[in-house]
């Protein structure tokens, strides 16, 4: 099945036809270095993650960009009340950045550019603009003419004289017309400065994305992606000075992810609503985190709440629930002989083999990431059926069956990014987290358990119940298997 995108410019699904064939360049906004991530962050991060995954696994050869503005009027604000320089606050900030992508499984991108390392790129490219006519120096400013950019709006399906119309009175007298916007500043006294053809300044914030897209992957390329607050003026104002400059569009496919609201409230700093990655997975492992982005398609909004990243974590417990059955099953019927044999065909086999397919082709159909879930949950129902109830089923077909189940949930955790931890790790983990925010002692439930095992094996049943009826009251769940007991927190 071709890749579909739905193109943000066309308003409607396309099929990729990268500019290079069996390659794709992929560009997307990052985050402006002045204070930790968060949600809104975390959405467009696993979103763009997902896409380098997928197009990956599907064999294209993905460079993927995504810049760091470490040039900025709110990181220069925090390093005069800090009383430091930019560049540690800069450095500060992306360096959580990456803690924070690490924990939430992000890849890396191929490459992470920052603004500051770009200053020629961008001032070159000011200057064609203004050689073109199409940008003016004002007094050590320089700013883009709309008017002389005839299709601007086209990305936002906006048109220049509704926005001149709602246009409100402009406070800069530099500028010729109130839609013009700012592609080089003239430092005011104290600032961090470089030096130009208009003296000494810094770059506007729509500029640098222009230069470092063109500067890795060219004047047209790919796909850009960003959130959906981006589409204008920032991702306007990017189409507008690239195709000024070039003659040709920046991107073949813009590509945004939806907002994230708080408890059905928009995210803002004035209702006190943003919550950090950090804050967020010092409650909640941070696959849930993840999943809960996962959970809905990418151009929808999500509605944050506990409530919903409870539901996240109940599904995350299923399909790590799936990968426990597979692995404590395949360990009791291993054996040399069967890991010899090729995979015997069964109805199982042939239903792992279709859901395989149909994970792959959501996700061919503009990254429905919402759809493929359904698919991972479908095989791991099947896995509960194949190590609980399956009981007659012959062990070297078992065998061959989880074999399978485990490639596959392989797959689908190398493309979501989750299911890939050993079940007892993410169970840990899950268990001493949940256990923290409701004031459980996870050594006095480990001792509990243990007392209880001590009470089985002298075949006290009452005891052992009545253990684990006081256990089950404070939320805590058994499950016993061969040779022990695992627990989690409701």
């Amino acid at each position: 099945m071709p890749q579909k995108i739905f193109n943000t410019k066309t308003r409607k699904k396309e099929i990729l036809q990268p500019v290079r064939e069996g390659a794709v360049g992929m560009y997307v906004c990052g985050i402006t270095a002045y204070d930790v991530c968060h949600i809104g962050h975390a959405r467009a991060a696993v979103v763009f993650d997902v896409v380098f995954r997928h197009l990956k696994a599907r064999g294209y050869n993905v460079t993927y960009v995504k810049n760091f503005t470490d040039i900025d009027d709110k990181i220069i604000d925090r390093a005069n009340r800090e009383g430091v320089g930019i560049d540690q606050i800069a450095e500060r900030y992306i360096h959580l950045h990456d803690e924070d992508m690490a924990a939430l499984n992000v890849l890396t991108p191929t490459i992470t550019p920052r603004a500051t390392g770009h200053m020629e790129d961008m001032v070159a490219l000011i200057k064609t603009l203004e050689e073109k006519g199409i940008a003016y120096a004002v007094d050590g400013d320089v700013f883009f003419a709309v008017h002389n950019f005839p299709v601007y709006g086209g990305l936002s399906g906006r048109h220049l004289d509704e926005m001149m119309a709602g246009a409100r009175v402009d406070v800069n007298d530099k500028k010729r017309n109130p839609l013009d916007f700012v592609l080089w500043k003239k430092s005011k006294e104290g600032e961090p400065f470089w030096e130009s053809p208009w003296g000494k300044g810094r770059p506007g914030w729509h500029i640098e994305c222009s230069a470092m897209s063109r500067r890795y992957l060219g004047d047209t390329f790919d796909i850009h992606g960003g959130g959906e607050d981006l589409i204008f003026p920032h991702h306007e104002n990017e189409i507008a000075q690239s195709q000024a400059a070039t003659g040709r569009p920046p991107a073949n496919y813009w590509m945004h992810n939806g907002f994230v609201k708080i408890n059905a409230e928009k995210m803002s700093k004035s209702l006190g609503n943003i919550f950090s990655i950090r804050e967020i997975i010092q409650q909640y492992h941070p696959e849930v985190l993840r999943l809960f982005m996962l959970q809905s398609h990418y151009r929808s909004p999500v509605d944050y709440s506990d409530a919903s990243l409870k539901e996240a974590r109940t599904a995350l417990i299923r399909g790590y629930t799936a990968l426990q059955q597979m692995k404590e099953t395949r360990e009791k019927l291993v054996s040399p002989d069967q890991e010899k044999r090729p995979p015997e065909p069964s109805d199982e086999m042939k239903k792992l083999s279709e859901l395989k397919d149909k994970f792959d082709a959501s996700l061919d159909d503009d990254f429905n990431t919402a759809q493929a879930l359904g698919y991972v949950f479908d095989a791991a129902r099947l896995v509960n059926h194949v190590t609980t109830a399956a009981k007659k089923m012959p062990a070297s077909a078992k065998q061959a069956i989880l074999a399978a189940a485990a490639d596959l949930f392989a797959h689908f955790g190398d493309v979501l990014g989750v299911f890939q931890l050993d079940p007892d790790i993410f169970f840990h983990t899950d268990r001493s987290l949940e256990a923290a925010k409701r004031g459980l002692d996870t050594a006095r439930i480990e001792a509990r358990i243990a007392e209880r095992q001590k009470t089985r094996e002298e075949k006290d049943w009452s005891r052992a119940d009545d253990i684990r009826r006081e256990l089950a009251a404070e939320g805590v769940i058994l499950k016993d298997s061969a040779g022990r007991t695992t627990w989690l927190i409701d």
